[in-house]
């Protein structure tokens, strides 16, 4: 069996201002301080002889090769996305940055807020405007019912009792 995989569906290129400046940060980070220092330890072990058996000098090329390919990811990627900045004129419905708040049968809530793929945090609540449950929110409002299948094939209803914007 080979190791070719199908190329992944194209994500959405909007992303929330908080998202953009932490991507941006992160690039920021790796270029102007995580990638000199690397660089730096790759020649000192890189003057200690013979590279072929200097597990540092080994190291250090896979983490600089690894700094470079997440620069050329960021570097890319900011190029194509678009910064979502202003709220929406209606802000009763559910649109892109929005914290939804979901209850359950038994009155069970939970939070959610619609963001770009880059910057989904399960522990944050944060879920990918690209998701199925978020494809459902979409242009909802506070009151409406919904009903989706979860991945192990199990029903599962919501009403939305609150819709905020911002932080």
């Amino acid at each position: 069996m080979g190791r070719w995989r199908p190329p992944a569906e194209k994500s959405s290129p909007y992303i929330t201002k908080e998202g953009y400046e932490r991507l941006n940060g992160e690039l920021k980070y790796l270029w102007r301080t995580k990638r000199p220092e690397v660089t730096q330890a790759l020649s000192e072990a890189a003057a200690e002889g013979d590279r072929s058996e200097n597990a540092e000098y080994i190291y250090r090329k896979k983490e600089l090769r690894e700094i470079d390919r997440r620069v050329r990811y960021l570097s890319k990627r900011l190029d194509g996305i678009k910064v979502v900045e202003h709220l929406p004129s209606d802000q009763s419905r559910i649109f892109f940055g929005a914290w939804v708040t979901l209850a359950d049968e038994e009155d069970n809530q939970r939070t959610y807020r619609i963001v770009g793929a880059d910057e989904i945090d399960p522990k944050l609540g944060y879920i990918s405007v690209d998701s199925p449950i978020a494809k459902l929110l979409l242009k909802k409002e506070v009151g409406d019912e919904l009903e989706f299948t979860t991945p192990d094939a199990e029903l599962r209803w919501y009403e939305i009792v609150e819709i905020r914007y911002g932080l």
